[in-house]
């Protein structure tokens, strides 16, 4: 039986939805970013208020909308794709949610927008630029070797879409002159 679970983000996360479920005498057989893999016959209607009390004391939500589900699976994701990448983030967005989630893209995106009131390619941006924050605060990667790792086409663009989602550019940003990393769940 899988469980969907909204505002798992880390592995942090991962960790502490597993130790809580423990807790309450269910043993997971996978625990990844937003899903709970829990053994077959395991029978946990009778548990379901205890497991949502439990991860909602750590921001956690048990998700049971089928909508919501997959729209978490999205922003799921994105989220790996772009935070977490094997190699530099070059592959249409489009093509990977549709591969990912075996879905066609037209499907995830009507979902998506219906359920969060954003689209997939705005929360998308949002996450890049949450990405970009990261990387400018640490200071170890030039403004251009970021854009390349964020698969931009140019400087100018990533520095023109910071400005449109931040209000100030990567070099004020950087500067120290303004601050506002987001939690990864409140992108």
């Amino acid at each position: 039986m899988k469980l969907y679970i909204k505002n798992m983000v880390c592995s942090r996360c991962i960790m502490v939805v597993k130790t809580e479920l423990e807790k309450l005498g269910l043993q997971p057989l996978d625990v990844q970013l937003g899903e709970v893999e829990l053994a077959q016959g395991a029978n946990i209607t009778s548990s379901l208020d205890q497991i949502e009390a439990a991860l909602h004391k750590f921001g956690f939500e048990l998700l049971t909308d089928k909508k919501k589900q997959l729209t978490e699976q999205i922003k799921t994701a994105i989220i790996e794709l772009v935070h977490y990448p094997a190699e530099a983030l070059k592959i249409n967005l489009s093509d990977y949610l549709s591969g990912r989630l075996h879905l066609e893209y037209a499907h995830l995106s009507t979902v998506f927008s219906d359920t969060e009131h954003n689209t997939i390619e705005k929360f998308f941006i949002q996450q890049k630029i949450e990405k970009v924050k990261e990387l400018l605060t640490y200071g170890e990667q030039s403004l251009s070797e970021i854009a390349y790792l964020l698969n931009y086409s140019s400087v100018a663009h990533l520095s023109t879409q910071f400005k449109k989602v931040c209000g100030v550019t990567p070099s004020v940003y950087k500067a120290g002159q303004f601050s506002g990393r987001k939690p990864l769940d409140e992108v």
